[in-house]
C-alpha cells in the first residue's frame, strides 16, 4: 500500500499532532541517495543518521522542555555529528562542501 494512501487512511483516526508527526518522519527519510546507495559506515551516512536522530530530538524537546536526559543525548550526538564534519573536512574538502550543501548543515565558524 502507498504511504500517501495509508496516511489518507490513517488520517481519520488519528489527531493532528500525531499526523504531523508522520509526516514529519516521512520527510526526514525523504533522501534516498544517501540512504539505500551509501555504506552504512561511511561518514556521510553517519552524519544523515546523527542529523535525523537529532531533528527527531529537537521535535521531542519542544514538546517536553523537562525532558533533560534527550537534552543530554542530543547534545553528545550533536558532538559525534561535529567530529565526524570535522574528519570529513580534513580528509576530502569536496565531499565535505557537498554533504553540509545536502544537509542544510551550516559550515561551523572557527575562531
Amino acid at each position: 500500500m502507498d504511504e500517501a494512501v495509508m496516511i489518507q487512511e490513517l488520517s481519520h483516526k488519528i489527531s493532528d499532532v500525531q499526523l504531523a508527526k508522520i509526516q514529519k518522519r516521512r520527510s526526514i527519510s525523504a533522501e534516498p541517495e544517501l540512504e539505500e546507495e551509501e555504506n552504512k559506515g561511511s561518514v556521510e551516512f553517519q552524519v544523515f543518521s546523527f542529523t535525523n536522530k537529532i531533528e527527531r530530538l529537537t521535535s521531542h524537546l519542544e514538546l517536553h522542555k523537562k525532558d533533560f536526559l534527550s537534552e543530554r543525548g542530543l547534545r553528545k550526538i550533536l558532538g559525534k555529528r561535529q567530529r565526524l564534519l570535522a574528519y570529513l573536512s580534513k580528509k576530502n574538502r569536496v565531499r565535505y562542501n557537498k554533504l553540509i550543501d545536502q544537509l542544510n548543515i551550516r559550515e561551523p565558524q572557527t575562531r
